[in-house]
């Protein structure tokens, strides 16, 4: 087993085959490490995310000491039948790659049985394994930025069914109208490890249905007194609080607030818990106006992108407590420096949880919708609690070049040359959004053609596509991927990256993790 390095979001487990690695996911969940909250099986690795703080080298030494028994993969007595319109736009190519013709792919992809390996990449996506070996074709150069929900690809040894509209790099041969994902359901994935997935072929689509996977998230309608309406909300403005980890290996990602800091922050001021919900604001022009039967006014916080913010027209001051009377609108201009604002209430934003969190999750769509102008926004319960201080201090903003601590691994070995990154300076791209922050300026030279296996990933994790322009993961990131990881960014500069707009400067400096994880 090698140990690779994911900077101080975790680890990554190296194995030889799929039956070790489930054997190892196994073992380090029945072990039930304290530091440790997502277990994420692959192709050839299981990926430890931690928490905060975590002492790496304690958990590496525990998980050599595991008494891990490899044996059979489990399989489920279930088989799920799949239809499938093969009219993909990767079709052609798929055929030109293994030597067949388009009818025989469609062949080979429905004769042989596959079964489902483990979860990832996104809620109910599962990676299908043991189908024909014939179909085996490398993923597409540049990942699309969005693929169709529903669509049916091929990836190395894999199969796989795209829950929802979402970025991905595989070859796409066809669709299917089943839904994958339903969060309602029990359970709310149709694809189970383990599992017998049949595809059958369903001919020329006839009509465009329903897209798999998109489950619309609860909009409480009913107005309690303790609320706020939305009357604008600018570039996007979305429910969140600090995520759902725990559930990775079922593809469901952490999400949760881009720039945690800031968020954390913000719920301090108005003494809530830093866990709880509040708003955030990419560009600013978010207006909240406060219910006309607003029992006792409504304590606020704003932090993040300085926003210049007014209540009534009054300006009012930035990591500071604002009060909020009945019928008073607080409104946000578009902030100087920095690309999300955070709006705390006293109480938090009491929308309904889905899977344990208030998130709002734009890669996989669970959570609640984006806000939208009209929409009515439930202030839970005070906190017992009263906040301490009116205002907190904080660094002035520049547009100053960004620069980012940076780990190299686990992949770097993928890299031309690693030392390279080190001091290397980037321009954010105007494609960057809450799943990654892409870099342009320059390529990153990959020194390997060859397949990576789907494996794990952390927030902050550097990609690098074929294509060589590296992407930064952030909040919304897929659970796994297929391009190799060169690097992480120190998690507390997660939070500054989260703050950097298109056509900022980024610099990368590499620094040393502090432990020994490669073995």
């Amino acid at each position: 087993m090698r140990m690779l390095p994911c900077a101080d979001a975790g680890l990554l487990l190296e194995v030889g085959s799929l039956r070790e690695v489930l054997a190892l996911a196994d073992a380090v969940r029945a072990a039930d490490f304290a530091d440790v909250l997502d277990v994420v099986p692959a192709a050839r690795t299981v990926l430890l995310t931690t928490r905060r703080g975590a002492d790496l080298e304690v958990l590496r030494r525990a998980v050599l000491d595991l008494d891990v028994e490899v044996g059979a993969v489990a399989t489920a007595d279930t088989t799920v039948e799949v239809p499938v319109h093969y009219d993909g736009p990767d079709l052609a190519e798929v055929a030109a790659l293994t030597g067949l013709s388009a009818e025989q792919v469609i062949h080979a992809h429905t004769n042989t049985p596959w079964r489902v390996a483990f979860g990832g990449f996104a809620p109910g996506f599962a990676y299908l394994a043991e189908g024909d070996r014939r179909l085996y074709v490398p993923r597409r150069a540049e990942p699309r930025a969005s693929v169709p929900a529903s669509s049916v690809g091929l990836a190395a040894e894999f199969s796989g069914i795209y829950p929802r509209s979402s970025p991905g790099g595989w070859q796409l041969i066809g669709r299917t109208d089943v839904v994958l994902w339903d969060a309602e359901r029990d359970p709310p994935a149709l694809l189970r490890p383990g599992a017998v997935v049949r595809f059958v072929d369903a001919g020329k689509r006839k009509s465009t249905t329903r897209p798999a996977g998109e489950v619309a998230a609860e909009r409480r309608d009913e107005r309690s007194d303790r609320h706020i309406e939305v009357l604008a909300t600018g570039a996007l403005a979305l429910v969140q609080d600090l995520g759902r980890p725990g559930l990775a290996a079922n593809g469901v990602g952490r999400s949760g607030a881009a720039d945690r800091a800031a968020l954390r922050l913000a719920n301090r001021l108005v003494a809530n818990p830093e866990e709880a919900a509040g708003i955030e604001i990419t560009l600013g022009g978010l207006a909240v106006r406060a219910g006309a039967d607003l029992p006792a006014p409504l304590e606020l916080a704003l932090t993040g992108a300085a926003a210049p913010a007014t209540v009534d027209g009054t300006p009012v001051g930035h990591r500071s407590v604002i009060t909020l009377s009945a019928g008073q609108t607080l409104r946000l201009a578009m902030p100087a420096v920095g690309l999300r604002t955070y709006l705390a209430v006293r109480g938090g934003i009491d929308v309904p949880e889905v899977l344990g969190s208030r998130s709002t999750d734009v890669l996989s769509g669970i959570g609640p919708p984006a806000l939208t102008a009209g929409t009515v926004l439930p202030i839970g319960r005070p906190p017992t609690e009263f906040p301490l201080v009116d205002q907190a201090p904080g660094p002035a903003g520049d547009d100053s070049t960004v620069t980012l601590r940076v780990v190299l691994g686990p992949r770097d070995d993928w890299l031309h040359d690693p030392a390279g990154l080190h001091g290397s300076t980037w321009t954010a791209s105007d494609r960057s959004n809450r799943v990654g922050m892409r870099l342009t300026g320059g390529t990153l030279r990959r020194c390997r053609d060859d397949e990576l296996p789907s494996e794990g990933t952390v927030r902050g994790a550097i990609q690098v596509p074929p294509g060589g322009e590296p992407v930064i993961f952030l909040a919304d990131h897929p659970v796994t991927g297929g391009y190799p990881v060169i690097g992480v960014v120190v998690d507390a500069d997660v939070d500054v990256a989260a703050q950097v707009r298109p056509g900022r400067s980024v610099r990368l400096v590499v620094v040393d993790d502090g432990i020994s994880a490669r073995g």
